[in-house]
């Protein structure tokens, strides 16, 4: 899987969340430029700006931003000349249609830019513009940059907090991004939305989707079908056949309704995709992931394109990520990927929280101080039960709270792996290996279950050669609890993508387990 976490460009952080605080200190008038020198032949006075702000209500931050982005103009004009709108102008109204397209997002669109746009479109020339209509036009392109911006690049003003998501939100610097939009020389215009790699590879099958979307979608396939095994010849197995080459799992043109090889795999790779159990038979719960409409798997899209629009800049460093919907563990070194493996994660009375934290210390064999929700609704009616409910689980009072003692038989297994945080979160060994077989692993209290928690001990101590394989291997079953610092910090993110493109170029999709999609769909499509 490709890292889904984490934005690959240079932008650094500027924009607030909160409108209304200027940043940084306001870019002091460049009094140098004159017409002389200056690229623009044309420039107005900067009270006509002041009257902008003033009739158009903007807010401190946007008022904040187009007075920077003109002082450091002196006020010569970005969009136009005196023949009419210049190349950055069509360019730009180019790449506002282009976003909208892509993102089903209306909230940039300017009919003021739509007309001039279609008047030019039709007669090759900007309509004849008096001084007063051309500053006016001048200020809304430059507004409607700085919308776009904000939107294609910051993202929907949800509070990421309100959806359970408590990753520090990404931020970027403005100026910057409008400057490279407005030096546009004839690039692609599709490289001026958001820097991310991952989000561009969404965008691409968004257009892919949008496109079957248009066309009336692929159909419902009938439940009879899961019945099927290979080698039947019925009808119902053309309409699986068609459904799967809609979206490339299956790529012969035969369209036959025998149930043949090449089917048997398309459905793997469905299954695949969809985090279900490779099977190659469409059973129902296969059926039904087939059956999904393809404007459920749009917003689904977009939902995930939101958050990445959050994300922090990618470490160069050692990272984990934890993808909680499809119960995966990925370990990046130095910023590339290395290795993964399944995880148990919390159920859904108990979500795993999406945050980060830096990885400080692995614990060999381990005491689980039990917390106390779990002393309440468990371990207390145990006790009233049996008096030697304590002594059976291997556990002991501890200052008033209750533990269970290291060994095979303790619930986080033979090491853990802390990440000091709030939420009391960690990654660690279970001596309930049989969940790791499950394709939906939402099982835990909270914290994250590893299924190769000795290959992640050797790998984050892999630097260290006294911490030989033998010497870990006893640590782990030495029955004494012995805490190992790391010697540097390992980030840790905790993350919620419930469709992403992975290493194949695949498109996965996992099921909104905790109900956060759900959520961020109800604030954000309403406001669209």
């Amino acid at each position: 899987m490709r890292s889904l976490l984490f934005a690959l460009g240079s932008i650094v952080l500027i924009i607030s969340c909160q409108q209304g605080k200027p940043q940084e200190k306001p870019a002091e008038r460049d009094l140098s430029i004159t017409p002389v020198n200056a690229y623009s032949d044309m420039f107005f006075d900067s009270l006509r700006l002041e009257k902008f702000i003033l009739n158009t209500h903007a807010d401190d931050t946007l008022a904040s931003l187009l007075r920077d982005f003109y002082n450091v103009r002196n006020y010569q004009f970005a969009w136009f000349e005196k023949e009419g709108m210049n190349e950055q102008a069509k360019s730009f109204a180019n790449l506002l249609n282009y976003y909208m397209n892509y993102s089903h997002d209306s909230s940039v669109f300017n009919p003021m830019i739509k007309g001039l746009e279609d008047s030019v479109s039709e007669t090759g020339l900007t309509p004849e513009l008096n001084d007063s209509t051309r500053v006016q036009y001048e200020l809304v392109f430059t507004r409607q940059l700085i919308n776009y911006v904000r939107r294609a690049y910051q993202g929907n003003d949800v509070d990421p907090k309100d959806v359970k998501w408590f990753i520090p939100r990404r931020r970027y610097d403005v100026k910057v991004v409008l400057d490279s939009i407005l030096s546009y020389s004839g690039r692609d215009i599709s490289e001026f939305t958001p820097v991310n790699a991952e989000y561009n590879l969404l965008r691409g099958f968004l257009a892919r989707y949008s496109v079957i979307d248009r066309k009336g979608g692929w159909g419902t396939i009938s439940a009879a079908a899961a019945k099927f095994k290979p080698g039947d010849s019925l009808a119902e197995i053309a309409q699986i056949k068609r459904r799967l080459h809609f979206t490339d799992d299956y790529i012969p043109t035969d369209t036959s309704w025998k149930f043949n090889d090449s089917l048997t795999l398309a459905i793997k790779n469905f299954q695949q995709r969809t985090g279900l159990k490779d099977d190659g038979r469409p059973g129902m719960t296969t059926i039904d992931q087939m059956n999904i409409p393809v404007g459920t798997r749009i917003r689904q899209i977009l939902i995930n394109m939101e958050r990445l629009r959050w994300t922090p800049e990618q470490p160069k460093t050692d990272f984990l990520l934890v993808n909680i919907p499809e119960f995966k563990l990925h370990v990046y070194e130095n910023g590339q990927h290395s290795f993964q493996m399944n995880v148990v994660v919390g159920s859904t009375q108990h979500n795993t929280v999406i945050f980060t934290g830096d990885l400080a210390n692995v614990v060999f064999s381990p005491y689980w101080n039990v917390p106390p929700s779990i002393i309440r609704n468990e371990i207390a009616p145990g006790m009233r039960r049996d008096k030697r409910y304590l002594e059976k689980h291997n556990m002991e009072w501890n200052n008033g709270a209750v533990r269970q003692k290291p060994g095979p038989r303790n619930s986080l297994g033979l090491v853990k792996f802390l990440f000091p945080n709030s939420y009391n979160i960690y990654l660690h060994d279970t001596p309930s290996k049989s969940l790791f077989g499950e394709s939906s692993r939402a099982f835990s209290h909270g914290c994250i279950r590893l299924a190769e928690p000795v290959k992640l001990a050797k790998w984050i101590l892999r630097k260290d050669s006294s911490w030989t394989d033998k010497r870990i291997a006893k640590a782990m079953n030495a029955g004494k609890e012995q805490y190992v610092t790391v010697k540097q910090k390992i980030p840790v993110f905790i993350g919620y993508f419930s469709s992403w493109v992975d290493g194949k170029g695949r498109i996965n999709f996992r099921e909104d387990i905790y109900g956060h999609d759900r959520e961020l769909a109800r604030k954000l499509f309403a406001e669209r």
